[in-house]
């Protein structure tokens, strides 16, 4: 399933509930700070970290796939009285009216990118909105498989008018192969008034820090730093990593 239909309805409102992680805005605002500024959040989603640079005075515009996701980005927006330049449109698609000195992918974003090949387009799409001297940041992740325990395992959580949210990983693919895992997931909203529910399949493209190499030579980019996230340079073991490029 495409991370735009994924990422509507009763999934929106979960997500925001049941994340499992906050974004920390540092490594992002040190980004900003060293490479240039206007700078593009990529994924934004619902505003995290976005919101936390712009409040912090950077010059950011948002862009994401999921209209339902931006939409609850403008409402965080303004409950925060920050105004924010928001772009519906998927990554590999991109066409925005200025280029950025600063590119960055909020989190491991471009692993929901199906393959490889949607993968090149959206690394094309990145080069043609950078400045000549700009850079983008670009997490991934190795995935591992999810553990037998935890599916069918239900985390939930209730919002302030008692309506719960629940999640529910229900069985997954591993393909080492493809690079691909698929997990196939429930989400309710659960009110006086019944049981609201759908069933999506969540698909995870991994990379190699070698084959991510290639594909941004392929696209016209420069890996110049592949670190953790501290900012220290990565080993050939690590399932988390940071990539800068810029263009070739």
């Amino acid at each position: 399933m495409d991370a735009a239909d994924f990422y509507t309805g009763i999934v929106v409102d979960a997500y925001a509930k049941l994340k499992s992680a906050h974004f920390d805005p540092t490594p992002y605002a040190g980004f900003i700070a060293a490479t240039g500024q206007p700078a593009l959040e990529i994924g934004c989603g619902d505003g995290e970290p976005l919101l936390e640079l712009l409040g912090r005075g950077f010059d950011i515009d948002g862009v994401d796939s999921s209209g339902d996701m931006l939409e609850r980005c403008r409402i965080n927006a303004a409950t925060l009285g920050l105004e924010v330049d928001l772009y519906h449109q998927k990554m590999e698609q991109m066409s925005l009216p200025r280029r950025y000195r600063s590119v960055y992918l909020a989190g491991p974003t471009f692993n929901l990118l199906p393959d490889d090949r949607v993968a090149l387009q959206a690394l094309r799409a990145i080069r043609e909105h950078l400045t000549t001297d700009g850079a983008a940041l670009i997490p991934l992740w190795i995935p591992e498989p999810t553990p037998s325990e935890e599916l069918g395992l239900t985390r939930e959580a209730a919002e302030d008018d008692g309506v719960v949210l629940r999640y529910t990983p229900l069985a997954e693919s591993y393909d080492k192969a493809k690079r691909v895992r698929t997990t196939t997931t429930r989400y309710e909203r659960v009110t006086p008034a019944g049981v609201e529910r759908v069933e999506r399949e969540w698909i995870l493209h991994w990379y190699t820090s070698d084959t991510f190499e290639a594909l941004c030579a392929e696209a016209g980019l420069q890996v110049t730093a592949l670190t953790d996230d501290d900012g220290h340079a990565i080993t050939s073991t690590a399932t988390d990593f940071m990539v800068t490029v810029q263009r070739s």
